[in-house]
C-alpha cells in the first residue's frame, strides 16, 4: 500500500510544522470553531467601538443619539435649585437649572435670559427667588417657566413621568442661543 502525501512528508523533504494529523482529520474542529468565534467577536467589538467613538458620520455625535435626560423627582424635594450642563455635539455647553418651586411644581429653565445672556453669568437662588447675576433682578420660583422673555430665566420644557423629570434633548438644544458667546453683541 502506498503512503499518502501526509504520511510521506512534503515532497521537498520538510515536515509540516505546527499542524497535527488529529487537527487535520477534524478532531480539533471545536477548538477551531471557538477560536474563530473569539476572533469574530473581537472584530465586532473593535468595529462597534470605532463607530461609537471614531470619526463616524460627520456631524453625528453620541449626544445626538440620546433622546432625553431624566432625573428622579425626589432629587428636587428640598426646593433648592440644582444646576446642570449639557454638552452638545458641537462642543457647546448649555446650562440649565431645575428646582421645585414653593407651589410644589418641579420647574426647569436655562441658566440665562433674553437680555443678559451675553454676559454668561446666569442665576443664583436666594430663598424662593432666582436672581440674575448680571442685573440683580429677582424672579419668584413659581414664575419660572410661566413668565418668559426679558430677564426671566429662559423656559425649558419638561414633564414628570412616573416619578422622573424628563427633558427632551431637542428642547435643551433650543437653548444654544443663550450660550453661543461668539455672537455676543
Amino acid at each position: 500500500m502506498e503512503k499518502t502525501k501526509f504520511e510521506k512528508g512534503r515532497q521537498d523533504g520538510y515536515e509540516r510544522q505546527g499542524t497535527s494529523n488529529a487537527f487535520r482529520s477534524g478532531i480539533g474542529r471545536k477548538k477551531r470553531f471557538f477560536l474563530q468565534a473569539v476572533w469574530f467577536g473581537t472584530m465586532i467589538l473593535i468595529g462597534g467601538s470605532f463607530l461609537l467613538f471614531g470619526p463616524g458620520v460627520q456631524g453625528l455625535s453620541l449626544a445626538a443619539q440620546v433622546m432625553e435626560v431624566t432625573y428622579p423627582v425626589k432629587t428636587f424635594q428640598d426646593g433648592k435649585a440644582k444646576f446642570y450642563e449639557y454638552k452638545a455635539g458641537d462642543g457647546m455647553t448649555i446650562k440649565y437649572f431645575i428646582l421645585k418651586s414653593s407651589d410644589g411644581v418641579v420647574r426647569a429653565a436655562f441658566d440665562a435670559c433674553d437680555v443678559c445672556w451675553p454676559q454668561g453669568k446666569g442665576y443664583y437662588q436666594k430663598d424662593d427667588f432666582m436672581v440674575c447675576r448680571n442685573c440683580g433682578r429677582r424672579f419668584a420660583s413659581v414664575n419660572v417657566n410661566v413668565i418668559t422673555g426679558g430677564c426671566n430665566p429662559g423656559a425649558l420644557k419638561r414633564e414628570v413621568v412616573r416619578e422622573k423629570l424628563v427633558i427632551k434633548v431637542k428642547d435643551i438644544l433650543e437653548g444654544k442661543k443663550y450660550f453661543n458667546f461668539s455672537k455676543r453683541g
